[in-house]
C-alpha cells in the first residue's frame, strides 16, 4: 500500500487516544533478554536516546541500570507519562525532527520505527546516524513480516530479514551486528506475532564525519 501523507497524525492521535490502556498493557512488561545485547554495547554510564519511548518502561529500566537517558516520543500523552514514570522530562519529538549531532552511545528504537512508512525510513536513518556517536549502536524492532498497513488506527511497516538488510546499506558506515527473531512475549493474550530485532553500530570513520 501506499500509505497516506497524514499517516503520523493518526498514529499519534491512537496513542494519545489510549495512553491509559497502552501504559497498563506494556510498563510491566520484562524487556530484560533484549536489553541485554544492547547495554553490552554500551559503555557504563553511557547516554541512551530512548526513541518513541511510550510508557517510559525501558528509558526507565536504563536510569536504573546507571545509563544517562534522554527519552522522546511523538505522542504528548505518552511523553506525560514517561515523564511521571521515570521523574525525568522526556521531550515531544517526531522522528523527523530529531536533529541531536553525536551525542549518543546508543540509541533505543523499540517498536517504533515500526510506525514509519519505507517511503520515510531512508531520511530519519540518516537522523538517527548523525545522532550516533562514533561506533556508537542502535538497536530497533519491527513486526515480522513484508506489509505497509493500518491496525486500529496506528499504521505500521512490517519487515523481514531482506527488507531490513536493504535499508541497512543504504546507509555507510552501519554494520549488522546481530538480527534475531523473538516472539511477542504477550502472545498469550494477543495471538501469534513476531518481532525482527537488530543491532547496528556506526563506524568510527563514518562517525567522525557525520
Amino acid at each position: 500500500m501506499n500509505p497516506p501523507s497524514d499517516y503520523k497524525l493518526s498514529t499519534t492521535a491512537y496513542y494519545d487516544t489510549h495512553v491509559v490502556e497502552y501504559c497498563r498493557n506494556t510498563v510491566s512488561t520484562d524487556m530484560s533478554a533484549l536489553y541485554a545485547p544492547f547495554l553490552c554495547e554500551i559503555p557504563a554510564h553511557g547516554r541512551i536516546l530512548d526513541v518513541g519511548c511510550g510508557s517510559g518502561r525501558d528509558s526507565l529500566a536504563f536510569l536504573k541500570a546507571g545509563y544517562e537517558v534522554v527519552p522522546i516520543d511523538g505522542s504528548p500523552e505518552m511523553v506525560t507519562a514517561t515523564s511521571k514514570l521515570t521523574g525525568t522530562s522526556a521531550r515531544v519529538l517526531a522522528f523527523d525532527e530529531i536533529e541531536f549531532k553525536r551525542e549518543f552511545d546508543g540509541i533505543w528504537a523499540c517498536a517504533s520505527l515500526l510506525h514509519v512508512a519505507r517511503r520515510d525510513l531512508d531520511a530519519v536513518f540518516v537522523r538517527l546516524t548523525k545522532a550516533l556517536k562514533p561506533e556508537g549502536v542502535l538497536y530497533f524492532s519491527c513486526k515480522y513480516g513484508d506489509a505497509e498497513r493500518f491496525e486500529h488506527g496506528r499504521f505500521f511497516n512490517d519487515m523481514n530479514e531482506d527488507l531490513l538488510k536493504s535499508l541497512i546499506l543504504h546507509h555507510s558506515g552501519l554494520e549488522i551486528l546481530d538480527l534475531w527473531i523473538t516472539d511477542d512475549v504477550r502472545n498469550e493474550r494477543r495471538g501469534a506475532q513476531q518481532w525482527l530485532n537488530a543491532l547496528v553500530r556506526l563506524s568510527r570513520e563514518r562517525g567522525a564525519e557525520v
